[in-house]
C-alpha cells in the first residue's frame, strides 16, 4: 500500500471550477515557446469572451522561416465560443514526476478542479490566417521520405550482388553430385543391407545420402524389405523386416530367451 501515489483532492474540496478549452494546434505550439513566466496571453470576459496572444509569440518559427518576406504571423485574437457541459461530470487531473513526501510516495498528482464550462477557441478568419492554413496544408502534404538518385554505387555499406554465396555453393554441389540415377536393384539392396548392419533405424533422408538414389525408387525398395515406424520412440524411421535382418531376434527377444 505504501507504493501507491497520493492524490491531492484539494481542488474538489474547494469546489474549484475550471474551463475545458479546445485550441488550434498551431496555438498550442506557440504556447510551448513561452518564457519561464508562463504567460501566453490574456482573456477578456465581457459580452463576448476573447483570447489575445502575446505579441512575442506571434512569430511562426520553423514555418515562418520559409516565407521570404517574413511577414506571416500567427493571429493574435481568438474569440472563444462557450458550450454547456451537457450533464457530464468532468475534472482536470494533473500529474508530476517529482516524488513528494519522501521515498515510497510515487508520483505526485491531484485533481485541480471540476469542469464547469466547455469552450472552443477559434481564430478570426483573415488573409493572414488563410495564408497560414495554406502553408500548413502544403507542409502536411510533403512526403516524409524522398527517393534520391545516386551518381555512383555506395561501397561503404551493403553492396548488391548478382548471386549470394549460399546459392553459389548449392549450385556447385548440385553439379558435382549430378542428377541421381537409378542403380541396379541388387546394388541398392547390398548398400541398404550394409547400412542396416550398423544401425537398426534410419530415416529416408539418411538412406538417400547413403545410396545416392531417388527418394521414390528408394521407398519402393524399402516397402518390400522394410517397415516404416509411424509412431513410438523411433517415429518416422525405417527398419528391416525380421526375415531380412542379420539377426532376426530383437533385443527384447534375446532378453526373454536369456531369462
Amino acid at each position: 500500500m505504501s507504493n501507491k501515489a497520493e492524490v491531492n483532492l484539494t481542488g474538489v474540496k474547494q469546489s474549484k471550477g475550471v474551463w475545458l478549452v479546445k485550441v488550434p494546434k498551431y496555438l498550442s505550439q506557440q504556447w510551448d515557446k513561452a518564457t519561464e513566466k508562463g504567460e501566453v496571453g490574456k482573456i477578456t470576459i465581457g459580452k463576448y469572451v476573447c483570447f489575445s496572444l502575446n505579441e512575442e509569440l506571434t512569430a511562426l518559427g520553423a514555418i515562418g522561416e520559409k516565407e521570404k518576406d517574413g511577414s506571416l504571423q500567427v493571429p493574435r485574437d481568438h474569440p472563444i465560443t462557450m458550450h454547456t457541459v451537457g450533464g457530464q461530470t468532468m475534472a482536470v487531473f494533473s500529474q508530476s514526476n517529482t516524488e513528494r513526501g519522501g521515498e515510497g510516495k510515487g508520483k505526485g498528482g491531484g485533481v485541480r478542479g471540476m469542469v464547469v464550462h466547455r469552450a472552443e477557441c477559434r481564430p478570426v478568419v483573415s488573409d493572414n490566417y488563410m495564408k497560414l492554413k495554406k502553408l500548413q496544408i502544403k507542409e502536411s502534404t510533403k512526403p516524409q521520405r524522398l527517393s534520391q538518385q545516386l551518381e555512383r554505387a555506395v561501397t561503404t555499406v551493403f553492396k548488391p550482388v548478382a548471386n549470394h554465396d549460399f546459392n553459389v555453393e548449392y549450385d556447385r554441389k548440385k553439379k558435382s553430385e549430378g542428377k541421381m540415377v537409378r542403380a541396379e536393384r541388387q546394388v541398392v539392396l547390398d548398400m541398404l543391407f550394409s547400412a542396416f548392419e550398423k544401425h537398426q533405424y534410419y530415416n529416408i533422408k539418411d538412406l538417400v545420402d547413403i545410396t545416392k538414389q531417388p527418394v521414390t525408387y528408394l521407398k519402393e525398395i524399402m516397402r518390400e524389405i522394410g517397415t516404416y515406424n509411424s509412431k513410438g520412440a523411433h517415429k518416422s524411421t525405417w527398419e528391416l523386416k525380421p526375415e531380412y535382418r542379420l539377426n532376426p531376434c530383437t533385443e527384447e527377444e534375446e532378453e526373454m530367451e536369456t531369462a
